[in-house]
């Protein structure tokens, strides 16, 4: 694991990086002996600093965001490390490690730092040791999500605040998520599975996020629990980018034959055609011979912004959550992302994945072979009848027939399991009462973070993977 502090030396005119390296989650007085101190001048730290941060329209009201733009006020450069305070350990990635800050500036945070969780002005840091990365032939990976953070600004998604390099030390500031990850509460739920309402909210909200980074050309390609994080309010987050795929997704209007559930989700009626495509800026109010005729034809119309024709060889993911074209080694498009989709909705309501096995080899194997299975024979109630109907069209082994695939959220948002939810407006309605939401703790720097690490799975099944 990696632990890291700043500080400033006693001469008080260079900054220093402090760092250990240990196989244990302590660290006892013999591994501090171990730390290697890089110093380097304040001149050359500030030359490492990033712009200030760009305007985020949903940001404006956002008091942590705020705090940062006051902070970069009248600086000629953005921000540096000597700008933050870092408080807690918060979790280790496969190429970076978490950890909760402040600003310095901040004289009311230092007296609340033990109540930091509940303070809306403090960050999530993720510090990506470069030398290393380099090692472990993953710059692309680091390189990938910083590039995809700045392109971001959308409430389920996070804000990048600043970035910055230290040494050989590249880091990202970010929103803080006090309410831990869907994987984590989860397990703290009776039988460790959601209730359906719950598990629908989370659902709908995940889709809006994915709708939106498709939007951008973006396939996530790492949808899991563990990476759907929680804020303070109970909304969600998408966390970690560094194995997501940019694309090119050209928005445009599409008019469905009929509802592609008169028929099977697996075997949906639309047809994408060029025929029925009109580009989104060229609709206008005059194509059409009366306000009425206009609303009409208007609401049977769909908005499309899929990267549809996004392809990648790269075999990535999470095993219980790769698609079958990827398990199978083909190249693969947009429709990793639905398959995954399916796979996140199906554990938040029974409480693990339907193809998991007790190897990575095994696990595999059952999702490009073994049929779709439920716990029990028949749902319990409508809604999960409607959530079954969804999950099997999100899961179906063809990427081309798969519910998603072709026209993404557009049509994914319109099955009956959704029914009753206001989409649009989803960010202001109520989020699940949740039992132990607030109840995550991070670990102070420095020391044992044994019993407060993060729910992960088995070895055997959770392996996170990337080969070129």
């Amino acid at each position: 694991m990696l632990e890291l502090g700043f500080g400033r030396d006693s001469d008080g005119d260079q900054l220093s990086f402090e760092i250990a390296n240990s196989s244990q989650s302590s660290m006892s007085s013999e591994s501090c002996s171990s730390f290697s101190r890089l110093s380097f001048d304040a001149s050359a730290a500030a030359t490492a600093a990033a712009e200030p941060p760009t305007l985020k329209p949903h940001r404006s009201s956002d008091s942590a965001y705020s705090a940062i733009r006051s902070a970069t006020f009248g600086k000629k450069s953005g921000l540096t490390f000597r700008d933050f305070k870092l408080i807690r350990h918060v979790g280790s990635g496969d190429i970076g490690t978490v950890y909760l800050c402040r600003l310095r500036n901040s004289d009311a945070a230092e007296a609340e730092e033990e109540d930091s969780e509940s303070d809306p002005c403090y960050y999530a840091m993720k510090v990506v040791d470069k030398e290393a990365v380099a090692v472990k032939k993953k710059v692309h990976r680091a390189e990938m999500e910083k590039k995809i953070l700045k392109m971001l600004d959308h409430p389920f998604l996070p804000t990048l605040y600043a970035e910055f390099e230290a040494s050989h030390f590249s880091c990202i500031v970010m929103e803080f998520c006090s309410g831990g990850d869907l994987h984590s509460l989860r397990h703290k739920q009776p039988h460790k599975r959601f209730p359906l309402n719950s598990a629908r909210f989370y659902a709908a909200e995940v889709l809006v996020a994915l709708e939106y980074l498709h939007m951008l050309g973006i396939i996530y390609r790492d949808l899991k629990p563990e990476n759907v994080l929680v804020r303070s309010d109970g909304h969600i987050m998408l966390s970690d980018f560094d194995l997501s795929l940019c694309s090119d997704a050209i928005p445009a209007v599409e008019s469905p034959d009929s509802s592609p559930y008169a028929a099977s989700p697996s075997t949906p009626s639309y047809t994408r055609s060029h025929s029925t495509l009109t580009p989104f800026a060229c609709f206008s109010s005059r194509l059409f011979r009366s306000r009425r005729v206009q609303t009409l034809t208007a609401a049977n119309r769909l908005f499309v912004a899929e990267p549809v024709a996004a392809r990648s060889c790269s075999f990535v993911g999470t095993h219980e959550y790769v698609s079958p074209e990827v398990a199978s080694g083909r190249s693969h498009g947009n429709a990793v992302d639905w398959w995954a989709y399916g796979v996140f909705i199906y554990e938040m309501i029974y409480g693990r994945t339907p193809f998991a096995a007790q190897t990575n080899e095994s696990t595999l194997l059952n999702i490009v072979k073994k049929p779709l299975a439920f716990p029990t024979p028949t749902p319990s109630s409508a809604l999960e009848h409607h959530a079954r109907d969804l999950i099997s069209g999100l899961l179906d082994k063809d990427p081309a027939r798969r519910l998603g695939s072709k026209r993404g959220a557009a049509e994914v948002r319109k099955h009956p399991f959704f029914k009753g939810l206001n989409l649009a407006l989803i960010r202001s309605s109520p989020p699940p009462e949740v039992p132990g939401l607030r109840s995550q703790k991070t670990t102070p720097l420095g020391r044992n973070d044994n019993n407060n690490s993060r729910m992960r799975r088995s070895s055997a099944q959770s392996t996170a993977f990337d080969y070129f």
